[in-house]
């Protein structure tokens, strides 16, 4: 990963703590070196760690000067210790920077159910400090990966009002990635000028058209947590509409890029497909049977295998609880015709589907024909290597 990634006005580092396992690094932080307006989206789980209670208690201040997270323990399911435990790690990286402990946020990764090594994160507080540099963000990407294969990390500047503004952004997630929320983690560091009641619906709108249509298991996260943050650095407002109009269009893109790289390094996927539903008499259904299709193991495993078996998509498409009918529905993969009014277009048409399905990314698209309403999924195949992956996930 190119390590220029960089916000003005911010820091990051990272260092191995041995959470959980010695030698790499686990536990990262992001500094903002003024006071930075903040917003949250978080998990709809109604299991949440306590990281993301605190952010949850916290968030409303609209303030935040630092962010410390740490993979290899999820610190969830630990009862009241669980709290103490993420307020002392904001406490001790507050201690250290000289800031208010209120304006640290915490955000944790890895296994469920077992108690945070605090002593491991005390001793590691003042070499993440000391560590911090504006470039570290490559650095950070890498402390809070668990399964993931690679650190995801996008970096935009956009002209704008006369100025120009950045955006830098981390996020981490391969598993337990279902939409209804943001499913993994993500940090997003401005220097736009906003107070936090103009970040909030900004940050759903790209959260919505981004996280929230993608899926590799259809399992949700305990954790899952996006922070946008603005620390005014670049002197460009969002009170100014076309600098607002071009801050939300980046960090639109910047989000929809993260989303898609979580799904191609899905734990042990080899294709990205995006799921279409068009044709539907409303957008709620749409979704409905694009998340049924997309979810669906045996379509995932079909897509592993190569196997363009259109059979397993009407199928899963119409246990959504939608109502349609099937003798209208048509089915393309990519702009090959597969299904004519719900029925199979023959061996030709297979045999050109199946050369579109050995592609590492490919679309697959139902129209109902019975409206003008649509929705799209991000998902991803099932391989045998996603098996192995959380088979043994915990040792």
């Amino acid at each position: 990963m190119d390590r220029t990634h960089s916000c003005p006005g911010y820091r990051a580092s990272a260092v191995a703590a041995a959470i959980r396992k010695a030698g790499r690094p686990d536990l990262g932080m992001i500094v903002s070196d003024r006071p930075a307006a903040v917003a949250g989206v978080f998990t709809t789980n109604q299991v949440k760690a306590a990281p993301v209670l605190l952010d949850m208690e916290r968030i409303p201040s609209g303030i935040c000067r630092a962010v410390v997270a740490n993979s290899g323990n999820a610190n969830c399911c630990t009862g009241p210790a669980g709290m103490r435990d993420a307020r002392t790690m904001t406490r001790l990286v507050a201690d250290d920077l000289g800031l208010d402990d209120n304006q640290v946020l915490v955000a944790s990764t890895g296994v469920i159910g077992e108690p945070m090594p605090m002593e491991r994160v005390q001793a590691a507080v003042r070499p993440l400090v000391r560590a911090l540099h504006p470039e570290g963000f490559a650095d950070f990407a890498r402390a809070i990966m668990t399964t993931d294969t690679e650190p995801k990390a996008v970096t935009r500047s956009a002209p704008a009002g006369g100025g120009r503004f950045t955006l830098t952004a981390v996020a981490k997630g391969a598993g337990m990635i279902c939409p209804n929320m943001a499913t993994m983690l993500c940090f997003v560091c401005s220097d736009i000028e906003a107070t936090a009641a103009m970040l909030a619906p900004m940050l759903r709108q790209a959260v919505d058209g981004s996280f929230n249509r993608i899926t590799v298991d259809g399992d949700m996260s305990t954790n899952d947590t996006v922070l946008l943050l603005a620390n005014g650095a670049s002197g460009l407002s969002v009170e100014d509409g076309n600098v607002r109009e071009v801050f939300q269009r980046t960090l639109d893109e910047v989000l929809l890029a993260l989303a898609r790289s979580l799904v191609r390094d899905g734990e042990g996927a080899n294709k990205v497909v995006e799921v279409v539903v068009r044709g539907a008499g409303d957008t709620v259904s749409a979704r409905r049977i694009a998340d049924t299709v997309a979810n669906s193991p045996l379509v995932k495993t079909a897509f592993f295998g190569e196997d363009a078996n259109w059979g397993r998509i009407l199928a899963a498409a119409g246990r959504a609880g939608v109502a349609f009918s099937p003798e209208r529905v048509d089915v393309f993969f990519d702009d090959v015709q597969m299904v004519k009014a719900g029925a199979g277009c023959g061996a030709g048409a297979e045999q050109e589907a199946t050369d579109v399905i050995r592609q590492p990314e490919f679309t697959v698209v139902l129209d109902l024909n019975a409206g003008r309403s649509a929705a799209s999924v991000l998902t991803c195949d099932f391989s045998l290597d996603y098996v192995r992956i959380n088979a043994d996930y915990r040792s």
